[in-house]
């Protein structure tokens, strides 16, 4: 870089290097310490401003989709917008997967596609396509920069627009925000003279320090304070004490504050006496002790008509739990529903009376009476077959000497290091962790994409939530692992260390337990393994190989209980654990059914 002062960062040599310049120093100063750039030409201004950056890493990544999730799993890990590179042509396309899933979840990703200058557009020029609002009505805000240009109000209009899209991407909720970034040549960082007309600033020692003076990081993505508003005196506060058939449905949730949150919920349920059916996403399950009132088996118990377990009125913390069984309940048992999630959008699938209330649940926990409400009837019965159940899926999966998928779930909340990050992946996996996932007081952090439940990304995701974070751990699928194996190239970049569990059923397991299955086994058209079950014979060891990452087949839960404590600090490792799809999809049915027949014989 040139200039008087040799601490400056602004790059005066043309154009382009100014500008890119001035949007990386723009974002170190709102707080970003790593972004993902993907290589490509027209966006090198970009990566060259981010990879010189001495407070930035810039991580590259070949692939855009993989990048993109990469980047998602950075953003649930550090709660931070992630900046995220891309050039010209169909490269921000191959975003749109993960931006969607950014969207539709909450997570902050600031998008960041270099394009050709407007004389360039719809003229054949190569490796162009309309990028203007590429990605329709997801993002926050979406906007196309101006082009360079030597103005000290143009580089003042970057600044703020950088700002105000950083700030977009987490207020009023968190999300993705797209700026679309017209170059003209030359991209490289060569001296053209452009900049000319901006010699006196560049000789100015004081003008970084002026120019950047207002740029400061935005409040974090942290626990909601306290609200006074939300006291006891409140209409819906008093409705709630009045039911005596109530229940708290916790969803899948990452919070800042795990404890908090958890804190929050039993809070609420104490005061009001009413049962917390907390999904395996939910943190809840991990701070076992603080609440007493936790249901953890409600799908087991409820694949029958039970209608003494329905609810006359539900409060609703974010999503829904997974669990179909418990959709179909809430459906016919149509109680009145209290939504607390600060998002705006229609959260009740089942379109019962619903009403929002646009805050979370620690802000509604601070203004309400400590205490412990009166135990009722329909309190002591959901406690009750809990704890039958409880003792019977322990026993049960205990009991299991063979690879069972289902028991993997149990087995690693037993066995798991505390505190230990996991992510989840999305079919089979999180439902065995719905069904499966026992109480306890390890505090594993659950991670997962549940904005759109797809199995795309998964692998990338994982390795994003585990960069600089504490030895993190892979739950997943062969079909998922498959579907973004191109995210094993992002090996050689993770600081950290990720286990990646692999549970190899050879195909889509999860089509066992629809019941698309039953038309298969009745040997209807189209066939059922081909379209649905979708088998594969990789070998994953060759993969591995292939990618430099060390692969191990586990052979018994003793292996995978020795694999995972201690978790190793550093590198990827893929442990494989080979299933029978067909026989675990028969075991849950069995014991699905048994289970229904429980709460009538108490």
């Amino acid at each position: 870089m040139t200039g008087a002062n040799s601490l400056q960062r602004l790059d005066w040599r043309n154009l382009n290097t100014l500008w890119g310049s001035v949007l990386t120093e723009t974002l170190s100063r709102l707080g970003c310490r790593v972004a993902v750039v993907c290589p490509g030409s027209r966006s090198a201004p970009l990566t060259y401003a981010l990879a010189q950056h001495p407070e930035i890493e810039a991580i590259p990544v070949v692939d855009e989709r993989s990048a993109a999730f990469f980047a998602l799993g950075l953003a649930q890990q550090l709660r931070q917008p992630i900046p995220l590179v891309c050039t010209s042509g169909s490269a921000g396309a191959h975003f749109f997967p993960a931006l969607i899933e950014a969207a539709e979840s909450g997570w902050p990703l600031l998008v960041l596609t270099a394009d050709r200058p407007p004389e360039l557009r719809h003229c054949r020029a190569g490796q162009t396509i309309d990028q203007v609002k590429l990605y329709g009505h997801y993002p926050n805000w979406q906007a196309e920069l101006a082009l360079p240009s030597a103005e000290p109000e143009a580089l003042a209009y970057l600044r703020q627009t950088l700002v105000h899209a950083w700030e977009r991407t987490l207020y009023p909720f968190p999300g993705p925000v797209h700026l679309n970034v017209p170059l003209r040549d030359p991209l490289a960082p060569v001296a053209d003279g452009s900049t000319a007309p901006l010699i006196h600033l560049q000789e100015d020692p004081e003008f970084e320090k002026t120019f950047f003076r207002g740029v400061v990081p935005p409040p974090s993505l942290a626990t909601p304070a306290a609200g006074s508003a939300f006291a006891s005196t409140a209409s819906f506060w008093q409705e709630w004490c009045r039911c005596e058939r109530g229940v708290i449905l916790a969803g899948p949730a990452q919070p800042a504050d795990p404890q908090g949150y958890a804190e929050a919920v039993a809070r609420l349920a104490l005061a009001l006496g009413w049962p917390v059916l907390a999904e395996g996403l939910s943190p809840l399950r991990n701070y076992a002790s603080l609440n007493p009132y936790l249901i953890t088996t409600y799908d087991l118990l409820l694949q029958q008509d039970v209608p003494q377990l329905w609810p006359e009125q539900v409060i609703q913390l974010g999503s829904l739990p997974t669990s179909k069984a418990l959709r179909q309940t809430l459906a016919k048992a149509c109680p009145r529903t209290w939504l607390l999630d600060p998002r705006p959008e229609n959260g009740d699938p089942l379109h019962n009376p619903t009403t929002h209330l646009p805050f979370a649940v620690e802000e509604l926990a601070a203004g309400i009476p400590a205490g412990k409400a009166k135990a009722t009837a329909f309190l002591q019965t959901w406690l009750r077959v809990e704890a039958k159940a409880r003792v019977e899926l322990d026993r049960l999966l205990a009991a299991v000497p063979e690879w069972f998928e289902g028991k993997i779930g149990w087995w690693l909340a037993h066995h798991l290091p505390p505190e230990t990050p996991l992510f989840i992946a999305n079919s089979t996996p999180v439902r065995d962790v719905e069904w499966f996932w026992p109480p306890n007081d390890r505090r594993i952090r659950p991670y997962f994409n549940r904005g759109t439940n797809g199995i795309d990304g998964i692998l990338s995701t994982a390795f994003g939530v585990a960069h600089c974070q504490r030895p993190t751990v892979l739950l997943t699928g062969d079909l998922a692992f498959l579907h973004d194996c191109g995210g094993l190239r992002l090996s050689p970049y993770l600081q950290g260390s990720l286990t990646i569990l692999l549970i190899n059923n050879q195909g889509g397991g999860i089509f066992e337990l629809l019941p698309i299955a039953e038309v298969g086994r009745q040997g209807l058209n189209p066939p059922f393994e081909p379209y649905f079950a979708t088998p594969q014979a990789v070998d994953f060891a060759r993969l591995c190989q292939a990618h430099g990452i060390p692969h191990q087949r586990l052979e018994t839960w003793e292996e995978l209980a020795q694999a995972l404590d201690p978790l190793p600090a550093q590198g990827v490792r893929v442990l494989e654990i080979l299933t029978d799809r067909k026989a675990d999809a028969q075991r849950r049915r069995e014991w699905f059914q048994q289970w229904s027949e429980l709460p009538s014989r108490l």
